[in-house]
């Protein structure tokens, strides 16, 4: 912590006479680390929404599942039966229940309309099925099913599950790998500005040297100047992205994702991080290519 103040301090009048305070690459700077810690917010807000996401997808399908039994109208009562009998005697269930025609009625609704003649259907009968924190063998279910009641299929929303959570994953790394690319465009916008500013200023770099400055010390308020204007763009692009991150729409249940994307109690301190990584990244960009610069100014 001492040595990044004694940096940030420094001798600013040295600084000041090696670096020019304003001009094109002042702007370029604190406008590019501005833009790409707004950028990296909504990037982080992604994979930290799409990683809730995942989660709660995979929880709340995890310990669901439906057991669909078709058989004849005379038969479905004894088959509905048998199957609630295999249920009372498995492991892992919480709880279990037949559907009402009524909620049947309600699930199919959205596809047919709500005037369904859900009694003239031959539809299948549903049960809906809780299971445990332990969870039930599902395989070792599906064959006693078939055994004893063999118009009984169970779903366990495997199907279902895998892909959403597959999906939200893949947003996440998508969302991380953002975070990566945008470091990388900003070193790559703020080493073409100190670049341009060491050329401007080569007369300057020359006279020092005349009169005994190091390389080291010349490089050193180059890299102090853009470090900080890095810092300082990144903090007002960082609060801005937080802004607007808040002013989205809150999070509910019919448009969870949409409406989830942001940040979620100690979720909020994660974008603090970005100034200060902002600042690493022009304090290497800039490192590299003032030493590489100076060693070309002769």
């Amino acid at each position: 912590m001492r040595v990044a103040l004694a940096f940030l301090r420094g001798d600013l009048s040295a600084a000041g006479r090696v670096v020019p305070p304003t001009g094109f690459t002042a702007r370029l700077t604190l406008l590019t680390a501005a833009a790409m810690a707004f950028l990296a917010v909504f990037a982080l807000a992604l994979s930290l929404a799409t990683g809730r996401l995942a989660d709660r997808w995979s929880e709340a399908l995890a310990r669901s599942a439906t057991i669909r039994i078709s058989a004849p109208a005379e038969q479905m009562q004894a088959q509905v039966q048998a199957v609630l009998g295999v249920l009372s005697t498995t492991p892992g269930i919480a709880s279990y229940r037949p559907l009402e025609p009524e909620e049947m009625k309600a699930l199919l609704g959205p596809w047919f309309g709500p005037d369904l003649p859900v009694d003239s259907l031959p539809l299948p009968q549903l049960i809906e099925v809780t299971e445990t924190a332990k969870g039930i063998d599902a395989e070792g279910l599906r064959l006693r099913l078939a055994a004893e009641v063999p118009g009984a299929v169970l779903d366990d929303h495997t199907r279902w599950r895998r892909p959403l959570v597959a999906a939200a994953e893949r947003l996440r790394m998508l969302g991380l790998l953002s975070l990566v690319l945008i470091g990388g465009a900003m070193a790559g916008m703020i080493t073409l500005a100190a670049q341009a500013a060491l050329a401007a200023n080569g007369q300057v770099i020359r006279v020092l040297r005349l009169v005994g400055a190091r390389d080291a010390f010349i490089a050193k308020a180059f890299v102090r100047r853009f470090t900080l204007r890095g810092l300082a763009g990144a903090a007002l692009g960082t609060g801005a992205g937080m802004i607007a991150i808040a002013l989205l729409p809150a999070t509910d249940e019919a448009g969870a994702f949409l409406t989830g994307l942001g940040f979620a109690g100690a979720g909020w301190l994660w974008p603090l991080v970005i100034p200060p990584l902002a600042a690493v990244v022009a304090y290497g960009a800039t490192r590299a290519a003032a030493l590489r610069m100076l060693k070309g100014i002769r």
